[in-house]
């Protein structure tokens, strides 16, 4: 990525990204209250969103979710409506950031080809919605023990329908952060944009079947990097790869790897619990490429990990990868509900920089480095960051400005040119420091294990 691109894409954000996001935001914090008795403000925020999208198809049934709403009335249909324009809004938003950025790199994506699979049809969809339309009525604020006891029946209905498991898993986490957060009405601040995405996406996953058609492919899969999101209770690391198919171009794909996890399981230790994908954690920590035999694939550019259909193959440096593939690679398309600014995570390659104060600058140009999301499960530091030379990683719109989350640098150590990547420690941490203390500290993961075995044999 040269400074010309850069300045390009940080030019100035497309028209109307501003307002449209403050449309959202003002829905978002009407939620907070609920619509039980929709006041002034409430009312505004309504009205400004069923003007946003009065031109396009949901129009009309937004128009008329907000006359309901204004007189009392509260309907699923109605609900679900409002969250499709948020949804909406935010996938203009998304196309306008994406294309504004495949604009600026000359970068060819996917278009979204997958048939609509039409509306979920189960008894547990039904409870979801309920109670998704009791949380808009009562807002977070108005949660009680009684909406949250509704809540665990809802979750447990969907989660005994294997076909249902990822919306299952969306109401989990929502009303485990409302039940953690309780009484809601004292926090100091509500997290309102969060939790509005995630009852607006649990409300339009009810509505619509959510399984994607995958598609075998086969071929050499190059790694660029590891971006690793730990949680108290789970893990999860999405590896960003270019795959090199017979007979077609050079695509980008991603894997997704997670476990649960509790949290005292921390640092280079989570790797552990992902020792069911031995290959791919030795691609990632030698630096190698991975031969892949009928892996599936999905429209939105996922591989679906099965670990005994890899294997290990050549070296394969991810900065190599990233000169040589990126100008040819085609982007993977977006699925209909990963429309949303928060989502975009692009990976590019930067050298010729320099860093100040957590701000990389190129040329003329600057982009805020997410220092604070480094994870501590490898070597990735900082330091390191800061004293690179080059840089791989993901693109990404937060606050309305774009910010660049490093997975992979490079760096004089000793007069020499090394490479520290993320995922380095994936079979096990290589600085002598840092194993001995995990020596010192024991196996906590063992101990878990055996003392949940104790339980289970009593």
């Amino acid at each position: 990525m040269m400074g010309v691109q850069l300045g390009a894409l940080l030019d100035e954000a497309p028209a109307g990204v501003a307002e449209a996001q403050q449309v959202v935001a003002d829905f978002d914090d009407a939620l907070v209250d609920g619509f039980a008795r929709v006041g002034e403000r409430q009312s505004t925020a309504l009205r400004a969103l069923a003007a946003a999208v009065a031109g396009s198809p949901l129009g009309a049934p937004v128009a008329a979710a907000v006359a309901d709403l204004s007189t009392g009335v509260v309907g699923r249909e109605r609900l679900a409506a409002l969250a499709a324009a948020r949804s909406a809004i935010n996938g203009a938003v998304h196309d306008a950031l994406l294309d504004r950025l495949d604009t600026a790199l000359g970068r060819t994506r996917a278009g979204w080809e997958s048939p609509d699979t039409g509306p979920a049809e189960h008894f547990a969809v039904e409870s979801s919605r309920a109670w998704l339309a009791e949380v808009a009525i009562a807002g977070w604020c108005g949660i009680d023990d009684d909406l949250m006891a509704s809540a665990d029946r809802a979750v447990e209905a969907l989660l005994a329908e294997p076909s249902l498991r990822r919306p299952a898993v969306l109401l989990d986490g929502l009303a485990a952060e409302l039940r953690a957060c309780d009484p809601v009405a004292a926090m100091e601040r509500v997290p309102a944009r969060r939790w509005a995405d995630l009852w607006s996406r649990a409300l339009l996953l009810s509505w619509r079947g959510t399984e994607f058609e995958t598609a075998p492919v086969s071929g050499r899969l190059l790694i660029l990097g590891a971006d690793v999101h730990e949680h108290g209770t789970a893990v999860q690391v999405q590896v960003y790869a270019v795959l090199e198919a017979s007979g077609a171009a050079p695509r980008r794909v991603r894997i997704s790897v997670g476990a649960a996890k509790v949290d005292t399981i921390v640092g280079p230790t989570v790797w552990q619990l992902l020792s069911g994908h031995p290959h791919l954690l030795t691609a990632l920590a030698e630096h190698r490429a991975l031969d892949i035999t009928d892996m599936p694939l999905s429209a939105s550019g996922d591989l679906w990990w099965y670990d005994d259909r890899a294997a290990v193959g050549t070296a394969a440096d991810p900065f190599a990868t990233a000169t040589v593939q990126f100008a040819d690679a085609v982007a993977p398309a977006v699925p209909p509900l990963d429309r949303d600014p928060v989502h975009i995570a692009e990976p590019v390659f930067l050298e010729g920089y320099r860093v100040t104060d957590g701000v990389l600058c190129l040329g003329e140009h600057a982009l805020r480095l997410e220092l604070d999301r480094l994870p501590a499960s490898g070597p990735l530091t900082p330091v390191a960051v800061s004293n690179s030379a080059a840089c791989l990683g993901l693109l990404r719109w937060d606050a309305g400005q774009w910010s660049l989350r490093p997975l992979a640098v490079r760096r004089k150590v000793k007069g020499e040119m090394v490479t520290i990547h993320g995922g380095d420690w994936a079979l096990g941490p290589t600085d002598p420091k840092v194993a001995k203390a995990q020596a010192k500290s024991g196996d906590s993961i063992a101990v878990l294990r055996e003392r949940a075995g104790r339980l289970l044999r009593k």
